[in-house]
């Protein structure tokens, strides 16, 4: 009996199987149904809630494992916004082929963060300037050495000049991206404190790195959800639907 082939990749075990007529692995848009600039929050029921509340005429172009994604208009221009799961192998899988199959040009992060600044309260603001990370990913790429992933500056400016418009002022400075969210040491988020990282978070990195290897722009906005320092902590129906003043600052930066 012939015995069958093995198979090289896991790329070739979805192309051999017909797994998706779409353009890539895991986003199910055919093409020209991604806006160049698209919002990239981790909870997918957020992306929803943004489709509902804020875009015209928006279309879910994916449900592939429930990481809805929608393209609608806001203000007369076309928008998307994709879910990209926790972490930075899950953001990475999106953004990769977003960048990569889909022709995204700008993408804008819209997620959660724990506070480690006493100055940084629930519901505050956060525009990520830069990022740190424990994440093995960078080491991977760069074979050990360091690398800094960094926002895009037109994009920083517009964030903050849209937030100052409606009399709201967010912090600015680099924020961490964990690969951890339940760690070993209890006090490690200290040490990154003490270096004037002002948030915790888990996918801002990647998606800096990854904007820069695809020569895109990005940039990243976190609203803080838990405080290490004063333990308080929103709720899962919040995190998804309350939020919106990062949700209003990300599409007026969006379209500008």
């Amino acid at each position: 009996m012939r015995k069958p082939r093995l198979l090289t990749s896991r790329l070739h075990f979805f192309e051999a199987n017909n797994y998706s007529n779409s353009m890539s692995v895991h986003i199910a848009a055919k093409p020209g149904e991604i806006a160049e600039t698209i919002l990239l929050p981790g909870d997918p029921l957020r992306a929803k809630f943004i489709a509902e509340t804020f875009l015209e005429n928006a279309r879910r172009y994916n449900e592939v494992r429930s990481m809805f994604g929608y393209t609608g208009t806001y203000k007369g221009k076309p928008v998307s916004v994709q879910g990209t799961g926790m972490g930075i192998p899950s953001i990475s899988i999106y953004v990769n082929e977003l960048f990569r199959d889909y022709g995204v040009k700008r993408a804008i992060r819209i997620g959660t963060a724990g506070s480690i600044r006493e100055s940084l309260k629930i519901r505050d603001l956060v525009i990520a300037l830069s990022a740190c990370t424990d994440s093995g990913a960078n080491n991977i790429r760069f074979g050990g050495r360091n690398y800094a992933p960094t926002a895009s500056f037109s994009l920083v400016k517009q964030a903050w000049d849209s937030a100052v418009s409606r009399g709201w002022k967010p912090a600015v400075g680099p924020v961490v991206s964990s690969d951890m969210f339940y760690t070993e040491d209890p006090e490690e988020w200290k040490l990154w404190a003490n270096f004037g990282c002002l948030c915790v978070e888990m996918e801002t990195a990647e998606l800096y790195t990854l904007a820069a290897k695809y020569g895109r722009e990005a940039l990243s906005l976190l609203t803080i959800s838990d405080s290490l320092i004063s333990h308080e902590i929103t709720s899962a129906e919040e995190r998804q639907t309350a939020f919106t003043r990062m949700m209003e600052v990300a599409l007026e930066t969006a379209i500008s």
